[in-house]
């Protein structure tokens, strides 16, 4: 509201204010992220450009006058709305009775520290690449809403990882662009005299600098390392700039400043950790930094320090492909973790052992996974089949040891379920599952509710976010086509809300075989071209700048979807994101995902399908092998693995084919008289009730915390599965 002074001239009176600092302070800590109706108050103060500022709150306050917000306010009715999220957001952010303040109370002064190189907590941050970040981003999530204490340590990526556009030939094109730092929920980290607070790591070739930013994800701060500053040499500011690109020195450089930079973070803050979760090897450097730290501070030799850090150490690995795992060869290693080793007392040979399976194998090169294994009495794979690929895997670490008795177990990946679950399923929940439902998400009862949920409306529901996801694949391809100056003649018609749906978005990746669909093209032909029992697909993803086999799949696809008759009925979309998956899971029927056993650790983006009630077509891998109880989805093959990748693929096609023509068509096209698949809303169904419980991360988190983090902040043995 605005009032006038006697002069003449207008001010904002206390009121209108004090809506704008609420606003600001939603703006800046990401629990809006996860909370659709504090989103949807952005989004009513301008509704399209929300949309193409990438759902970024700041940037949209950024743009809009006071008068502008106080009128939509008024027109909206938005200042009660406004003041209750407000006021939600302080009682969640207040200590309380939480989860995590009763089960992980030892945790309080001393938090868990959890290393990652990448965070996928919206698309409006984007310094994630896929699985690994979104994965982090639900972890921090989960211990957010639990209460469990913690701190979380990443990088900050001004230019991301890279925007995705396709060129006349359907090749791959990598563009990057500077994120504005004004416009992201980001807070310089300052001393007592508000100076930057800047940490320095030695090499041998000089000193790395690196400044520190804050970002609230609800309870929990994520700490951000920067290159970007003064005291950089100028190919040094932008170490940080790209995530995963550049050559070794590059990698090594952002590990370097991730680990050994990411504990002398936590300590110009004040943060003694109890637990450190380093999440994959990036930033396995951290062990050592604190071995050197309680080598300094105990006054114990290496070993003893070793030792003790590995009591406290839980790391998660989250791959079977080899080149997953970071490697370095030595001279590389001693001109950037020599200064380290100095301090550590270590000779070159000795510190370099510290990362060999076979410390006296001098052309090994060090492995970060090999390093964080050694020094961690915690590990684990991520779904109950990687624990066993990964106990194979590195058994010669423990030579003495049968691959059954290699220490490392598995904690089985979940999905945060406010950030993936679509607001229209998140009501129909709320009306039949109880209003504590979400709050009890880990247990088995809070969803056997879904049994009494009308056939009709659960299908209805479903109809309107497939349509949702129909209407955003037209508007994302016709955007495509008009920047690369073609037509967008026909797209308005493109795909039939009417016809069975499938999708399939992840890395392209050629173990993730995205083509595997397009094995025999003649006989995926009468599936697309059906007049009564149709399907269509959807893909999407990324390939990685330097993974040529992975961009020809993609281009495969591509071409493949402009071409008759596949055109109208196979569709890829640019650009994946957090976004747009976010579409595609609440939108599609049946989610495809056919790697090569067993080289998919666990996967998770069937698991936010199942929470949207969409089904699951897939390899027995990964998490698949353990949910699958031949009712809840659809497997592809036996789980039968042969030697010949080429055999392996065609058995595989035969099967997925065979499953979509015997399986999946007919009961998604079996109507009743009211024209509803009662056998598919069954399986709907079953999928929800017996798989949202397990594979969520507050389950996930539980786990860590009673197998990991508890018994490691209190000097416990290992009781993870």
């Amino acid at each position: 509201m605005l009032t006038k002074e006697a002069n003449g001239s207008r001010t904002r009176s206390s009121g209108a204010a004090g809506l704008e600092r609420q606003l600001d302070a939603l703006a800046r800590n990401m629990l809006w992220s996860w909370q659709p109706e504090v989103a949807a108050l952005f989004r009513d103060l301008d509704p399209v450009r929300w949309r193409e500022l990438d759902h970024n709150p700041l940037a949209l306050l950024a743009e809009l006058s006071p008068e502008r917000i106080e009128r939509r306010a008024r027109e909206l009715a938005l200042h009660s709305r406004i003041h209750n999220a407000h006021r939600r957001m302080e009682e969640y952010l207040a200590p309380g009775a939480t989860w995590g303040r009763i089960h992980a109370g030892v945790l309080t002064a001393r938090p868990v520290a959890y290393f990652s190189a990448e965070f996928g907590i919206h698309e409006s941050l984007p310094i994630y690449s896929g699985g690994l970040g979104v994965l982090a981003g639900d972890h921090i999530k989960s211990a957010s809403d639990l209460g469990v204490p913690l701190v979380a340590i990443g990088l900050f990526y001004q230019q991301g990882f890279f925007t995705q556009r396709l060129d006349g030939d359907a090749w791959q094109r990598e563009e990057y662009l500077d994120l504005d730092v004004e416009k992201l929920p980001l807070a310089p980290v300052v001393g007592p005299e508000g100076e930057p607070i800047l940490i320095s790591i030695e090499t041998r070739t000089g000193v790395l600098h690196a400044r520190l930013w804050r970002v609230a994800v609800g309870r929990v701060t994520l700490l951000l390392l920067d290159s970007n500053v003064p005291g950089n040499r100028p190919e040094d500011r932008p170490l940080t700039s790209r995530l995963y690109g550049g050559d070794l020195r590059n990698r090594i450089r952002q590990e370097l400043i991730l680990g050994i930079g990411g504990m002398r973070a936590l300590r110009a803050v004040g943060v003694t950790p109890g637990v450190l979760h380093v999440n994959e090897g990036h930033s396995a450097f951290a062990m050592l930094e604190m071995v050197r730290e309680m080598m300094q501070g105990d006054g114990v030799g290496f070993d003893e320090a070793c030792g003790r850090v590995a009591e406290l150490t839980c790391f998660t690995t989250h791959t079977p492909v080899p080149a997953g795992h970071d490697r370095f060869p030595p001279d590389l290693l001693e001109e950037h973790l020599g200064p380290l080793g100095d301090a550590l007392g270590l000779s070159t040979d000795r510190l370099l052992a510290v990362g060999r399976v076979d410390a006296h194998n001098f052309d090994e090169e060090f492995c970060m996974t090999v390093l964080a294994l050694k020094l961690s009495r915690r590990a684990n794979g991520v779904s109950s089949l990687h624990g066993h690929v990964s106990r194979r895997m590195w058994q010669p670490l423990w030579s003495a040891r049968t691959a059954d008795e290699v220490p490392i177990g598995h904690v089985t990946n979940g999905v945060h379920v406010h950030s993936w679950l679509a607001p229209q399923m998140r009501q129909l929940y709320d009306r039949h599952m109880g209003a504590d439902w979400a709050s009890r998400s880990a247990e088995p009862e809070a969803w056997a509710a879904i049994d009494r949920v009308d056939d009709g409306e659960l299908w209805e529901t479903h109809e309107v976010l497939k349509s949702g996801l129909i209407d955003f694949a037209r508007s994302r391809e016709i955007a495509a086509r008009e920047r690369r100056g073609e037509s967008a003649e026909g797209v308005a018609a493109l795909f039939d809300p009417e016809v069975l749906t499938i999708g399939f978005a992840r890395r392209f990746a050629t173990y993730k075989r995205a083509t595997l669909l397009l094995h025999d093209l003649e006989r995926l032909r009468p599936l697309l071209e059906s007049s009564s029992t149709p399907i269509q697909l959807v893909f999407a993803g990324k390939a990685h700048p330097n993974d040529q086999p992975g961009k020809e799949l993609l281009q495969r696809i591509a071409r493949l979807s402009h071409e008759p008759p596949f055109a109208g009925r196979v569709l890829f979309l640019e650009d994946y994101d957090i976004n747009l998956g976010r579409h595609l899971v609440q939108g599609v029927d049946v989610w495809l995902n056919n790697p090569r056993r067993p080289l998919e650790a666990s996967g998770t983006s069937g698991q936010k399908v199942v929470l949207n009630g969409g089904l699951n077509l897939s390899i027995l891998d990964g998490w698949w092998a353990e949910a699958y109880d031949g009712w809840n989805g659809f497997a592809i093959g036996t789980g039968d693995s042969h030697v010949s990748t080429e055999i392996q693929d065609r058995r595989d096609a035969a099967s997925l084919y065979r499953v979509l023509e015997e399986e999946v068509v007919p009961l998604y096209y079996a109507r009743d008289a009211d024209d509803l698949p009662r056998g598919w809303i069954a399986r709907m169904k079953h999928s929800i009730r017996s798989l949202g419980w397990r594979f969520n991360a507050d389950r996930m988190v539980m786990d860590y915390v009673e197998h990991c983090y508890v018994p490691a902040a209190g000097g416990l043995s290992c009781s993870m599965p």
